[in-house]
């Protein structure tokens, strides 16, 4: 699998990340971490917004939670610091749900989608190949 790029996106663009590339980044996944690492690094420079639902904190942090691991439970929390965190409100609620009973998404998923809808995001950095049905939202890294 290729690195992901962020050619073809506005400059310091707005991007909603997903679960699974943050865990591969941050456990530093000997496969996987190269192809998201590109877009961190981008953050890391200054040159991209992140953006992460209250969803995705709480499917990242229940591993190292689960193994009290709070090493790395604090590694997750730092870097958060400095993302935007995209609340679940009614008006998200109601827009994942639109979402997945147009393109049958997990309530999970549904609920990134419609987060990255709202804020305007730029595009949505997954590795779930479910986000392939949406059309309205650039989705980056399946």
């Amino acid at each position: 699998m290729e690195p992901v790029s962020l050619k073809g996106l506005p400059q310091n663009p707005l991007l909603l990340i997903d679960s699974a590339p943050i865990i591969y980044v941050l456990e530093d996944h000997p496969e996987l971490a190269p192809v998201f690492r590109p877009v961190f690094e981008a953050h890391a420079k200054g040159r991209a917004r992140f953006a992460v639902t209250t969803v995705t904190l709480a499917e990242v942090l229940t591993g190292p939670l689960a193994e009290r691991n709070e090493v790395l439970t604090e590694r997750y929390r730092s870097t958060f610091r400095s993302w935007f965190v995209v609340d679940l409100d009614a008006e998200i609620a109601e827009s994942a749900a639109r979402l997945r009973a147009a393109c049958k998404l997990k309530l999970a998923d549904a609920v990134k989608a419609a987060s990255a809808l709202m804020i305007g995001a730029d595009a949505l950095i997954t590795h779930d190949r479910d986000f392939s049905a949406l059309l309205d939202l650039r989705v980056l890294g399946v």
